[in-house]
């Protein structure tokens, strides 16, 4: 999960959804056989404070220490924070950064996100529907690009444009809208 701010950002990702096939030779490949990964892409909306308000009262906060390694810091600060909002029962739990102010402002962000996608799929099934159709079943044959390594191109299935690679791993997405 990402986020991306700035002007035209929305714009910028807007055709992004769908299932993208991710071809490459690793270095440890003797024989030369061409590796293929997927991934499926949602592209949503991040809403404003005034668009979803959560009532503090309706969330319980935990925090605890956070998994894996970070050493003796990690080890005596409960910096990772879980957010539960009890009338949905969304679960958030974030432990990206060394402070807990700082997860639990991104952990806030995160449940707002995730209430305003939940209000809106209960209003609206057409959107649903959208979604899943962006999302795909993620199999191969269902791809909206195809980054092909070996062959220094990337290739947009719905638009058929094609751009270098190396363009492509710079965020220089224009060529293929």
């Amino acid at each position: 999960m990402f986020r991306a701010t700035g002007k035209g950002a929305e714009k910028a990702f807007a055709n992004e959804a769908g299932g993208h096939r991710w071809q490459r030779v690793p270095p440890t490949e003797r024989s030369g056989r061409v590796h293929t990964s997927t991934v499926t892409v949602a592209v949503l909306r991040e809403p404003t404070r005034s668009e979803v308000t959560i009532n503090k009262r309706d969330v319980d906060r935990k925090t605890c220490r956070g998994s894996g390694a970070g050493g003796q810091h990690k080890n005596v600060t409960d910096s990772a924070v879980q957010l539960t909002h009890r009338p949905t029962g969304i679960t958030v739990r974030v432990e990206s950064e060394r402070s807990q102010t700082q997860n639990t402002e991104t952990a806030y962000s995160i449940l707002r996100a995730r209430l305003m996608e939940a209000k809106q799929q209960r209003a609206s099934s057409a959107r649903d529907g959208k979604r899943r159709k962006q999302v795909g079943s993620g199999m191969r044959g269902d791809k909206r690009r195809t980054i092909a390594i070996q062959r220094g191109q990337v290739v947009d299935h719905v638009t058929g444009k094609r751009v270098r690679v190396k363009d492509y791993l710079r965020g220089h997405i224009e060529g293929l809208q």
